[in-house]
């Protein structure tokens, strides 16, 4: 048997994934003191709340490797295989806790996969592994499959503001001070598993208007796999949604809000799109 397990960063609905048999591992937020998992003990609406009224920078946390070791135990024992699919390992420290963990299981076939993205990208490579699971296919064929697709990824964000990517260290100081003064909204890219920069645009709804470009070259067709993110912005991402369809032909493009872990960097209002373009 072939056991997917994956991480709340791909910030598809736990729904999707418990009906599925498939493990979310939880990732952690830090308020001052506290820490929570974001599978149980705080949502991205809560997140946002408590981002809006605190005063402390939230941090976010790898998850721990004591919190897949029951997984592992338990394939170990029956004899199965465990494929990871887990975030870059540029911007999360949760391919690391993955290794660790596995090291107390040296016979068992563990594998650790670096997707080498997070958010959508990561959710749609989760169930692609587990159809193809359910399909038969094995170990070796789903992860030769997934690392096929994990070059064509495309994930390209606007954010309402630099200033928590600043806080977070995830940009510098300068050039964040200098895109506010400026009001250029940057369109923001996943590129060899970190945050680039990709293109800017002076005004938040011509940014957007870039990503819809942007997706309607790359992403016309089903197996493109174009999803929509977002972080307190469902109105925004619900007309990105139906000019997408209109520009593309797709229709069901889904919309996933994203976990506390990337709200601590994105900040509020942030909106994407996620994809796989054609292979050459």
């Amino acid at each position: 048997m072939i056991r997917i397990v994956t991480d709340t960063l791909t910030g598809f609905p736990l729904e999707i994934m418990r009906a599925r048999g498939i493990p979310v591992i939880p990732q952690i937020v830090i308020f001052g003191e506290t820490a929570y998992r974001d599978d149980t003990e705080i949502d991205t609406a809560t997140f946002l709340q408590k981002l809006r009224t605190g005063r402390e920078t939230p941090k976010t946390a790898a998850p721990p490797p004591h919190l897949y070791t029951p997984i592992f135990q338990e394939a170990a024992q029956n004899g199965d295989t465990v494929l990871v699919i887990a975030p870059s390992a540029r911007v999360s420290g949760t391919v690391r806790s993955a290794e660790t963990a596995k090291a107390d299981f040296p016979s068992a076939d563990i594998r650790i996969l670096d997707t080498q993205t997070l958010a959508c990208n990561q959710g749609t490579l989760t169930l692609l592994a587990d159809d193809l699971a359910k399909q038969g296919k094995s170990a070796d064929e789903i992860e030769t499959r997934l690392r096929a697709m994990i070059p064509r990824g495309r994930t390209y964000f606007v954010l309402d503001t630099l200033e928590y990517l600043k806080r977070g260290g995830r940009i510098g100081a300068a050039k964040a001070l200098l895109g506010e003064l400026l009001q250029v909204k940057p369109i923001l890219q996943i590129k060899e598993g970190q945050v680039a920069p990709y293109d800017q645009e002076r005004t938040k709804k011509r940014a957007v208007g870039r990503l819809i470009e942007i997706a309607a070259e790359q992403a016309r067709s089903a197996d493109a796999h174009l999803c929509i993110l977002h972080i307190d912005a469902q109105d925004e991402a619900q007309a990105l949604q139906s000019e997408l369809s209109a520009r593309t032909g797709l229709q069901d493009i889904p919309i996933y809000l994203l976990p506390p872990a990337i709200v601590v960097h994105a900040g509020p209002k942030a909106l994407g799109i996620g994809f796989f373009a054609q292979a050459m």
